[in-house]
């Protein structure tokens, strides 16, 4: 009775319904199968698997050949530990600490579950000494620039970038999809001649975001930028600057704080300044450093920051050791500089090359005189440059770019790296043997 009553008062749908969901149930019921017990693993189960190849035959990758082994008596003039704090006895035990206390890894991201109390503390001691509100750092120092760029500049925007900028940049202007503009290296005529093209054509306006890039001390040339003159353009013509200090923090100024503090220019007129821990620090990551909504805002839109696994703690913990000594003994700065300056008059004398690079920076680029080569003649001679010098018990570096992907990919180089550990004897001994490496490369 109370089925024909819900019958007669029920809509036709309803009742359609309620007949496929009995019909659908009935059939579940009926084809379910029951479950089989799967035999558990045994070890002769294991021993005898062999799983199936990726590839069906092997494939040969051919590698570039090594540099090879650096002895620990040689002169490493390849080595961008301007500081001499890769073999510094106090870092390397308190990352050894680190190591037995937190273990090799940090295992996630730095928003998820990666961040561990060194990492503040690391953040808070760069922000002190940079004197800016808060950085965040990154574990890898490539990404740290790469990620900052397209965490600020979109599809829409427009940057305006020295052509001689390194790949880490060049790739981060890519990631951004924003419209650059590339000016000669240094030439601060064409930068202005392009602002003011640009201010013409109104894609310089209140409604679009222009952006600065440089390096204080450019990579690919050992060169400094015009820091004071880029700041006036820059606000004159309403941009916003990001300077890569990654070569100079450390390695100018007074206590080190790189080009900023070396020519005297306030942190405020710098928007976002970014830095590498990879050299002068002798660890592994990257910084970010401004105010605190500018780095904020990294914490959520850095690709490298959000998505990657934090830098390691021990790698951290140096960086820390590595800033602690920096603090303590600045006179390590006025020691470098000098040896640079040393390197450069030294180079300036050559007879075979020609040198590119500030007095005061820490990166030489050495190139052959009249070698007129194409570009893989040119790199294999330098490369041949460098096994002479390995036997003979210096390791310098032959600079490596990848050809088809970089903008206005610079001439090879022997990249030669300023040190602490440099002497007057060292420096003496480093340009005669690179000048009989050339002559004894070009017989």
């Amino acid at each position: 009775m109370i089925l024909l009553d819900i019958v007669d008062t029920a809509s036709w749908w309803t009742i359609v319904i309620a007949v496929q969901v009995v019909i659908g149930c009935a059939y579940f019921l009926c084809t379910r199968k029951s479950k089989k017990h799967e035999d558990k693993l045994t070890k002769k189960m294991l021993l005898e698997w062999k799983p199936k190849p990726l590839v069906e035959e092997e494939i040969f990758v051919p590698q570039p050949q090594l540099m090879g082994k650096i002895d620990e008596g040689m002169l490493n003039v390849g080595c961008t530990s301007f500081l001499g704090f890769d073999k510094e006895p106090q870092i390397m035990e308190r990352a050894i600490k680190s190591l037995h206390k937190y273990g090799v890894g940090s295992c996630g991201p730095r928003g998820f579950y990666g961040t561990i109390d060194v990492h503040l503390e690391l953040e808070e001691r760069l922000a002190k000494f940079l004197q800016v509100e808060e950085t965040c750092v990154y574990s890898y120092g490539f990404s740290t620039i790469a990620s900052a760029i397209p965490a600020y500049a979109k599809k829409g925007d427009i940057i305006f970038a020295d052509e001689k900028v390194w790949f880490a940049i060049q790739k981060g202007i890519d990631a951004s999809r924003s419209t650059v503009v590339y000016f000669k290296h240094n030439n601060m005529k064409d930068l202005e001649r392009k602002l003011e093209m640009a201010a013409f054509q109104k894609d310089l306006n209140p409604q679009r975001r222009a952006f600065l890039i440089a390096e204080a001390i450019y990579y690919n040339t050992g060169t400094m930028c015009p820091l004071r003159k880029l700041v006036e353009l820059a606000r004159r013509y309403k941009l916003r600057i990001i300077l890569d200090e990654s070569l100079s923090i450390g390695t100018l100024g007074e206590h080190g704080r790189g080009l900023t503090e070396f020519l005297g220019v306030p942190r405020d007129e710098i928007d976002l300044i970014v830095g590498s821990l990879e050299h002068s620090f002798a660890s592994i990551g990257g910084f970010c450093a401004g105010s605190h909504f500018i780095v904020e805002h990294q914490r959520l839109s850095g690709l490298g920051y959000c998505f990657s696994a934090s830098l390691p703690p021990m790698l951290t913990e140096a960086a820390i050791a590595g800033l602690d000594i920096l603090e303590a003994k600045p006179h390590l700065i006025a020691e470098l500089n000098l040896v640079a300056n040393k390197l450069q008059c030294a180079f300036s004398g050559l007879n075979y090359f020609t040198v590119s690079g500030d007095d005061l920076s820490p990166i030489k680029h050495l190139y052959p005189r009249d070698v007129v080569m194409p570009y893989e003649t040119k790199m294999e001679f330098l490369h041949n440059i460098e096994k002479y010098c390995l036997h003979r018990g210096i390791a310098v570096a032959v600079t490596s770019y990848i050809k088809d992907a970089e903008k206005n990919c610079p001439e090879p180089s022997l990249r030669i790296a300023a040190s602490t550990k440099l002497n007057d004897a060292h420096i003496d001994e480093l340009c005669d043997i690179l000048e009989r490496a050339y002559l004894h490369c070009r017989s």
